[in-house]
């Protein structure tokens, strides 16, 4: 269980991220990304950002693109903003918790449709 200031440093960084890729970023790859959770080591020295982008396999893979490009930008400008003795170490990952709610919505549809039908 993350401890209170790791869900603050998570925050806060969840916040600046977002902020800094929609204002102060200008690569196109990343005009569809939408970063949904943070999560940061005990330590505060790691950080896992996780993103979330609209379209298919190809417009995940130029966000993912995007995001290494700009890695370098994205802990400068946090380094400046947040006050932290290290700037946390990002790793992107692809949150596909949308997809498999997606996934889940369909399979119960299909259930229902089929109970349905047995019912007549």
């Amino acid at each position: 269980m993350p401890t209170q200031r790791q869900q603050r440093v998570a925050r806060e960084i969840l916040h600046e991220i977002s902020t800094i890729v929609s204002r102060e970023v200008a690569d196109p790859r990343l005009g569809l990304v939408t970063f949904t959770e943070v999560r940061v080591s005990p330590d505060l020295r790691n950080a896992r950002v996780f993103y979330s982008c609209l379209g298919g396999e190809a417009e995940r893979s130029r966000c993912a693109e995007g995001l290494g490009h700009a890695v370098g930008v994205l802990r400068r400008e946090l380094g400046r903003r947040l006050a932290l003795r290290f700037v946390p170490t990002l790793r992107f990952e692809y949150d596909d918790s949308g997809l498999r709610a997606e996934r889940i919505a369909d399979l119960l549809r299909k259930a229902a449709d089929t109970e349905s039908d047995d019912d007549r």
